[in-house]
């Protein structure tokens, strides 16, 4: 299969082209044999992540004095697009929530007692990371969530529950947010605790069925009576809020990565299909209108890649870019769920089957639009920023 290969921007320098060889190799040879696998399973392995960790490839956004290499968000997107060309979407979705939706709070916020005794296995993939943020009544609305963590003593007790949690069925560590001032008004008076598999009041409730995504493992969780310890704090008290929308930062763009990835890759199938699929006296690819199909989604696709390459390189040099992160994430995925509508059509009936790549692709990118942070929700962070 010919690769669907745009020219890279000057950001990605010839480590991070190494980086992405490496990754390319691992995909090839130790997921695609046995992603359908994880599909009817519901999880990635843990192995997985070890193996990841053996690489040195989940440490990217980590300090180099706890095991990380420290390559900042322009390497993120690099790997979230790498990892979403894989054609399954639920491995950037659990892997990208552990190196760089969760963890990263730890990293950023974290003392050094907590980096030291987190991140070396984080980074090595021996422990998986969740956050835990999304609640029945409070999804893109954070400062709408109920769940308490009331003081006693030197202890904090949490109640509440979670939705929609990404590793929580597997997931070893979890970044819980919760309200810690109950008279504060909106986004004051939220907190952010580490909370440790195993902890009694932690419940799984359900494993939840997705449309999509299937290799990643989603959850319910309740909190009933959890009690942690003041150390278990992540960050300031009372600042969770701005904590999180921080690091909805990172999440955007690497969502934004993976929808380049997912993208490309679906153009690729694609272009496979046309070029050998024979209708009406030649090949799909020998009619002016799906060239032409073709042209126009591939380039939409570059233009979001370039869009959101140059979001990262604002980001690594500190720049205030909330409103080029929110461009990058609305218009990636909105291209991400025309690429692959537009070619599970130029599929035929055959893309509506199971079992073909491109039909699995269609229903992964769903969720693109509506995690951290819905397009609608977007598009009114670029408003306010007009």
């Amino acid at each position: 299969m010919k690769e669907f290969d745009l020219i890279d921007p000057p950001c990605i320098t010839e480590e991070l082209r190494m980086l992405r060889e490496q990754l390319r190799r691992f995909i090839a040879e130790e997921v695609l044999p046995v992603a359908d696998n994880w599909e009817r399973e519901g999880r990635i392995p843990r192995p997985v992540f070890r193996r990841l960790g053996e690489l040195g490839l989940l440490g990217m956004r980590h300090p180099v004095e706890h095991g990380g290499t420290d390559l900042g968000p322009v390497a993120s997107v690099l790997w979230a697009e790498e990892l979403a060309r894989s054609g399954y979407g639920g491995l950037p979705a659990s892997v990208l929530v552990h190196t760089d939706m969760s963890s990263t709070h730890i990293s950023r916020r974290g003392t050094e007692e907590q980096k030291r005794k987190y991140l070396p296995d984080i980074i090595r993939g021996e422990k998986i990371v969740a956050i835990a943020v999304t609640e029945p009544g409070a999804g893109s609305d954070v400062a709408g969530m109920k769940a308490r963590a009331v003081r006693d003593g030197d202890h904090w007790v949490i109640n509440g529950s979670k939705l929609y949690i990404t590793n929580g069925v597997y997931g070893d560590i979890y970044i819980v947010a919760a309200r810690t001032d109950p008279e504060a008004k909106g986004s004051r008076g939220i907190s952010l605790f580490i909370v440790e598999k195993g902890t009694p009041g932690l419940v799984v409730a359900r494993e939840l069925e997705k449309h999509g995504d299937l290799c990643s493992d989603t959850a319910e969780l309740y909190f009933d009576n959890l009690r942690v310890p003041d150390s278990s704090m992540l960050g300031e008290l009372n600042k969770g809020f701005y904590a999180v929308m921080d690091n909805f930062q990172n999440e955007r763009l690497v969502m934004a990565g993976s929808s380049i990835g997912a993208s490309a890759r679906a153009i690729e199938l694609t272009l496979d299909h046309v070029r050998t699929r024979q209708a009406f006296g030649g090949t799909l690819w020998d009619l002016q209108a799906t060239r032409q199909k073709l042209a126009m989604l591939a380039t939409k696709v570059a233009a979001a890649r370039a869009l959101t390459y140059s979001a990262a390189e604002l980001e690594a040099l500190g720049k205030d870019c909330v409103r080029e992160i929110s461009m990058a994430k609305i218009f990636a995925c909105e291209v991400n769920v025309e690429v692959v509508n537009s070619c599970l059509q130029l599929h035929g009936g055959s893309g509506f089957m199971r079992g073909m790549a491109i039909e699995r692709m269609t229903r992964d990118a769903r969720i693109q639009t509506i995690g951290g942070g819905a397009t609608e929700v977007m598009l009114e962070e670029v408003g306010k920023r007009l």
